[in-house]
């Protein structure tokens, strides 16, 4: 019998046409599917996390419809955390079409038929839905809206965007939305390291977040506790679990509350975010350069030192740390009170341009250094002096009459720093500034000389970069406020001897007794305060260890204040805070730096900064740099013939039984008036008529040998020994050493009748002088080829 009987024509074309419309709605779900649709992240505004530079919270900035909302991929996302949202809200997520029939069904038999509490019968997909296109599904109309949209998700999204984006969507509570959130706000955690009690608890929280928390304490709720308790049994029935979680259970669980969440330099967050405007809302998680406990650190110095000068008048400061190493900011204070509207203290301080006084000096001196107008003990003059219309004065109008460069910047001399300002040239201070990236300058004839002491304006993040600019040897960097921010090329902007000698001069710099610690440092620092005109801001700046840490202290509406002297308001708080850092960290070392080439130490006159002659009463030393540092053979102390019998300069030939030789000191007039209105009047060498000058240089000058009179010397770089000239001279008796300059550049010393190797740089023609120690000298012109 046959059970399949041959179907008529009419049926067969039937069952075409529904195989047809099958394989057509199959073939339009596959389209859908395939059809290219923007990812379900797309639109949402996210916040964004801040960590430091050790991955501690400091702060989750609202999303822009101020919300908190992480995005987190389902992968960095909890099993246990995904299990018991489908337990707990769709068990069949994984089977149905984007809606249940019978949820929906049985939803509305209780709503609208039974009369009971409105019950929905969503599924994941539905509540996605309803969120996503903001739909009001109180009503029947909304309900089958929401179905629709439903399908449509299903048809173009697979299951795993669709949970992912609805634990990325789900409420949890007040203003926080997404699980990756809610896990970061109440938990401090990522959502993939949720234990079981914490997974269940953000499971239950999205039916209705706003009734299951006590915001005051964080506490949960007993609606919140019993949902979970609820969810933890039916937990156990299908997956089971041992006593140990059964106890987690029974334990209290707090969550913390968004007003509890770190706010961690306010000021550096605000700087970043503005810096990184369009890119709020992508980049979700930022990892910046900061160092959380050195920012706690500084802030509890800056109160502490607030609270104890309030009484002075110092209401507020700025803080600024940053690792020379990396160019990257540990610690950001932009005010002594971020929430004080006395003192204006939303504003970031490390911004602002300020006049920085003297604390750019530093900066004057290498250049000097780099140029060949000093070196550290050379000799300036301070005493009244005019550079053409400008008669700068000092901070204390006093003179101090000869000073070392070393000493005229550590006691911030300004008449010194103004002379060494004048003889600069390519680049002057001015110049110099614009290339180190000081912004906003007016053109050089607008400041003058006045540049020097502090009448133009710098912002501390711009000082700082040229303070580690020494640090790091000469070379400029721009900072740096994230970790994934590249490290700029370096600019070389001095040489690492310029910078090794200015640091050296800085370090000899002595720190104030009123500071907390009164035991020196084990670290060295090397530091420069800083007074603007009008007592309206002190500075302190300076460079320890890693770091380069920049002060300041004043009021950002301009209000001019006594104590505002760097020295002494702000230079406390500076030493304060590495005092604090030292203790905090006592591994803390300086980076190792390679000394530099080429850089040697000299013996010197101190008198004059020159070379000793035989009557100097006290020699040092000096760090020189060869062929740049100015030097020459001292002139201060000279030896003068006298008679024995009346005292007068005795003039040539000399009678030994009737003369006697005796060493005056030699000072200007400007500077021997000094030391008169000093109290300490220098004994006047008595005046003579000799033609000579009565000044007693017997014996005969040097002879110079080598190099020879009038001579071309073709040297070859690229070969030993032929790249060189050997410099000699025979000397009287009497000479112990002799110098050698070419032009006015001092290449060293030799003992007499020892040679001293000469390797030029540039071809050209120089003049080769020798002197001995008693001032006699002779010279000889030579010129020089260099060929490769």
């Amino acid at each position: 019998m046959n059970l399949f009987p041959v179907l008529s024509a009419a049926a067969q074309r039937r069952l075409q046409n529904i195989a047809m419309a099958v394989f057509l709605l199959a073939l339009l779900v596959l389209a859908c599917r395939l059809w290219p649709h923007p990812p379900l992240s797309r639109g949402q505004p996210l916040s964004s996390v801040y960590y430091d530079r050790q991955g501690t919270l400091m702060r989750i900035a609202l999303a822009s419809d101020d919300r908190y909302r992480l995005w987190t991929p389902l992968e960095r996302v909890s099993p246990l955390a995904v299990k018991g949202l489908l337990l707990h809200e769709d068990r069949w997520f994984y089977l149905h079409p984007g809606f249940n029939p019978f949820s929906l069904a049985r939803g509305f038999w209780r709503s609208y038929v039974a009369g009971g509490k409105m019950q929905g019968g969503s599924t994941i997909t539905m509540q996605l839905a309803r969120m996503r296109w903001h739909l009001n599904t109180r009503a029947p109309s909304g309900k089958i809206m929401q179905v629709l949209r439903a399908a449509q998700l299903e048809l173009s999204y697979s299951k795993h965007d669709i949970l992912e984006a609805y634990l990325n969507s789900a409420p949890y509570g007040r203003n926080i939305e997404s699980i990756g959130a809610a896990s970061l706000i109440y938990f401090d955690k990522a959502p993939q390291d949720l234990t079981l009690p914490e997974a269940l608890t953000l499971a239950v929280l999205p039916q209705s977040p706003r009734y299951r928390i006590d915001a005051g304490a964080g506490v949960l709720g007993a609606l919140l506790s019993q949902a979970r308790n609820r969810l933890f049994q039916r937990w156990q029935r299908h997956y089971g679990v041992d006593a140990s979680q059964g106890a987690l259970f029974r334990l209290p669980l707090a969550l913390r509350q968004p007003e509890r969440l770190p706010f961690i330099a306010p000021h550096f967050i605000e700087q970043l975010r503005q810096q990184n405007q369009r890119y709020i809302g992508t980049d979700t998680r930022i990892d910046t350069t900061l160092d959380a406990g050195l920012q706690r650190l500084v802030e509890r110095q800056v109160t502490a030192f607030i609270t104890r000068n309030e009484r002075r008048g110092i209401h507020n400061a700025a803080v600024l740390l940053v690792d020379t190493r990396d160019m990257g900011i540990r610690a950001l204070a932009g005010s002594a009170d971020y929430y004080n509207r006395g003192i204006q203290g939303q504003v970031n301080g490390t911004n602002a341009k300020r006049s920085p006084g003297s604390a750019l000096k530093p900066f004057i001196y290498a250049l000097g250094l780099e140029q060949g107008v000093l070196h550290p003990m050379t000799i300036l003059k301070d005493v009244p002096s005019a550079f053409g219309a400008y008669a700068p004065e000092n901070f204390d109008r006093r003179f101090l009459g000869p000073v070392t460069a070393t000493d005229a910047l550590n006691f911030s001399r300004n008449i010194p720093a103004v002379f060494v300002a004048s003889q600069l040239r390519q680049p002057s201070f001015y110049q110099f500034l614009r290339l180190s990236g000081i912004a906003d300058m007016s053109s050089e004839n607008h400041y003058g000389l006045a540049l020097v002491l502090g009448g133009g304006e710098v912002t501390m993040q711009e000082l700082a970069k040229l303070y580690a600019l020494l640090a790091n040897r000469g070379e400029l960097q721009a900072l740096r406020m994230q970790k994934t921010d590249p490290r700029s090329a370096p600019v070389r902007l001095l040489s690492a001897q310029a910078s090794f000698i200015t640091l050296d001069m800085l370090r000899q710099h002595r720190r104030p007794g009123d500071t907390l610690a009164q035991q020196p440092a084990s670290l060295p620092v090397y530091w420069k305060t800083g007074t603007s005109w009008g007592f309206r801001d002190a500075w302190s700046v300076g460079i320890f260890g890693p770091y380069v840490l920049v002060v300041w202290e004043g009021n950002f509406d301009g209000a001019g204040n006594n104590v505002f002297v760097g020295a002494q308001a702000a230079a406390p708080l500076f030493f304060n805070i590495i005092d604090g850092i030292n203790a905090s960290y006592p591994s803390l070392q300086e980076p190792k730096q390679p000394f530099p080439k080429q850089l040697k130490r000299v013996d010197i006159c101190l008198a004059s900064g020159d070379l000793p002659t035989p009557w100097c009463r006290q020699t040092g030393k000096t760090w020189f740099i060869p062929g740049k540092s100015p030097i020459k053979v001292d002139t201060v102390y000279r030896p003068v013939r006298l008679d024995k019998l009346t005292g007068d300069v005795a003039c040539p030939p000399y009678d030994e039984d009737k003369t006697r030789t005796e060493v005056f000191e030699f000072w200007p007039s400007d500077l021997a008036n000094v030391f008169a209105q000093a109290g300490l009047p220098k004994r006047k060498p008595p005046a003579n008529h000799c033609q000579d000058g009565g000044v007693d240089v017997s014996g005969n000058p040097p002879r110079i040998t080598s190099p020879l009179k009038n001579t071309t010397y073709t040297l070859r770089q690229s070969q030993p020994g032929r790249d060189r000239i050997s410099f000699n001279a025979v000397t009287d008796a009497d000479s112990n050493r002799v110098y050698w300059f070419a032009d006015d550049i001092y290449l060293g010393s030799s003992a007499s009748k020892t040679a001293l190797d000469w390797r030029p740089i540039n071809s050209g023609r120089y003049r080769i002088r020798a002197i001995d120690d008693r001032g006699r000298a002779d010279s000889r012109l030579v010129n020089i080829e260099i060929v490769d």
